[in-house]
């Protein structure tokens, strides 16, 4: 394929955090959060003379001093499945990633990777959303990651249903309450998603598998018109409990949180900790009420971590 199939010039993507599992939800549940990873890409004119296709890969930010930048970061794999999935080979390309999501974190940094870089590569095609929609986007994304439930948010933005059918992946949006909004705590170490899902059984009680399912059900409804219902929607039954021990500090937090009245949950596989703000109150904005509540929720982030005040995301991965 000749370089007229791209699109000269460089194109920058943007892409959110998301929160998965929100307590209940395991596996299925997402919302994208108001903060953002922008990765630069460019098609370079040729290879080097035996024709294997350049690649430059400069990041900066998060992850900047241990992620390879090579063929084997999660960007360009992304980007190279794209442009096979397109019939393309993967050109020469220059990529620039400025990181904001913290690695390992439960802010759904791979995800935010895996799509970001499906879409840069669709934006680098001059007929991109032609070849690949954003259905079928989703789909490449959840299939790299393995579970929909962070890159589906990451895609379409705001509050998402997600799960697999049959083999193949759904997602489905659900409405969230207008000025939602959530404080994240951020620690300083990681937890691999791998160790904190090495630590599930293999078996729930009935009784707790049940309980959840009503918590699930009942966050949709609390996230799309009664956010009062929120404290009791997002207690968990399948996995925080189980997942404790690796990330005892964030457990805590959750626990003191909680019985504050708070609704408070492990961001993903953690070890972050997401609360949700406000009363009811609601505006284009997040509202004064929100940021009052936010702000005595920001007071209590334990030393050495950090913390952020976050809306909603409802884009998803946009080109900008």
């Amino acid at each position: 394929m000749t370089h007229e199939a791209f699109v000269r010039g460089t194109v920058t993507v943007s892409v959110p955090a998301t929160s998965a599992n929100l307590g209940p939800g395991y596996d299925t549940l997402g919302l994208a959060l108001d903060l953002r990873d922008e990765l630069t890409g460019e098609v370079l004119a040729a290879g080097d003379t035996t024709g294997t296709p350049h690649l430059e890969v400069v990041v900066e930010g998060e992850g900047a001093d241990g992620v390879p930048l090579d063929e084997s970061h999660l960007v360009v794999r992304a980007m190279r499945t794209a442009f096979e999935q397109m019939g393309l080979a993967q050109p020469s390309l220059r990529l620039h990633c400025r990181n904001v999501l913290p690695h390992s974190r439960g802010l759904g940094s791979s995800s935010a990777a895996i799509v970001g870089g499906l879409a840069l590569a669709r934006a680098l095609v001059l007929d991109g959303t032609a070849r690949i929609d954003d259905t079928d986007l989703f789909a490449l994304a959840a299939k790299l990651e393995g579970h929909p439930d962070n890159v589906a948010p990451a895609t379409f933005g705001g509050f998402t249903v997600s799960g697999a059918e049959a083999g193949n992946f759904f997602a489905v949006p659900a409405p969230v309450v207008q000025g939602t909004s959530v404080v994240v705590f951020v620690p300083p170490d990681p937890v691999s998603t791998e160790v904190a899902r090495g630590l599930l059984p293999r078996e729930v009680p009935h009784a707790d598998a049940a309980a959840n399912a009503a918590r699930a059900a009942l966050l949709v409804v609390a996230l799309g018109q009664r956010p009062d219902l929120l404290p009791a929607a997002t207690r968990d039954y399948l996995h925080q409990d189980y997942r404790a021990s690796a990330m005892p500090d964030s457990a805590a937090l959750v626990r003191g949180l909680r019985a504050d009245g708070v609704a408070a949950v492990i961001s993903g596989a953690g070890p972050t900790v997401l609360a949700f703000v406000g009363d009811g109150e609601h505006s284009d904005e997040i509202d004064p009420v929100a940021v009052d509540s936010a702000g005595a929720l920001l007071d209590r982030c334990p030393a050495g971590w950090a913390a952020h005040h976050l809306a909603v995301d409802l884009q998803g991965v946009v080109v900008r």
